[in-house]
């Protein structure tokens, strides 16, 4: 009976420990990587929502960012501005990967271990980004936009709630 509860156990620590978000970087590499945050981005009418994700690599990390888009030839880019809630910014330049797959725009950029660091301590804000492409009357839209760290537009006053996303804990969980 005591072997069959260790085995049960050490199933149970094998799976938990397995469980682990992993993001897949456009070469197919895989790295360990926090949950998908969709942050709300009020004025972006097509899908209303940016999918965030952070990876740790070897040499720091990456910022994965998609967005529904209706033309394949959109995608994200440009300079991408993380704002912390220290009221500091995180600057992330365009490196050029990126993918459309299924009218989902992806786009990569990499941190350093310096802004890693501050990732762990502190939480993402709000991102601006911008989609690029030809637009046209039948088309989703292009330009900037700014997302916000919330779960829902509304928050009921009965059970008070976070209403964001405790991204510096997350990140940080990738180190431990």
């Amino acid at each position: 009976m005591s072997q069959k509860l260790l085995l049960f156990l050490t199933c149970c620590i094998t799976l938990s420990a397995s469980a682990q978000e992993m993001m897949a970087f456009k070469d197919g590499k895989q790295y360990p990587a926090t949950k998908n945050w969709q942050f709300i981005c009020e004025n972006y009418a097509l899908g209303g929502l940016l999918n965030v994700q952070v990876a740790k690599t070897e040499k720091g990390g990456l910022l994965q960012l998609s967005v529904p888009v209706s033309n394949e030839s959109f995608y994200i880019g440009g300079t991408v501005y993380l704002f912390l809630d220290d009221n500091s910014i995180i600057t992330c330049t365009d490196k050029g990967f990126r993918e459309n797959q299924a009218g989902i725009a992806t786009t990569w950029y990499s941190f350093s271990a310096v802004e890693m660091s501050r990732l762990k301590t502190k939480a993402i804000v709000n991102v601006r980004f911008a989609i690029k492409g030809k637009e046209n009357r039948f088309t989703s839209q292009t330009g900037h936009f700014i997302t916000w760290n919330k779960k829902s537009y509304y928050q009921l006053g009965l059970k008070p709630e976070k209403n964001n996303f405790e991204t510096e804990t997350a990140i940080n969980s990738l180190y431990q």
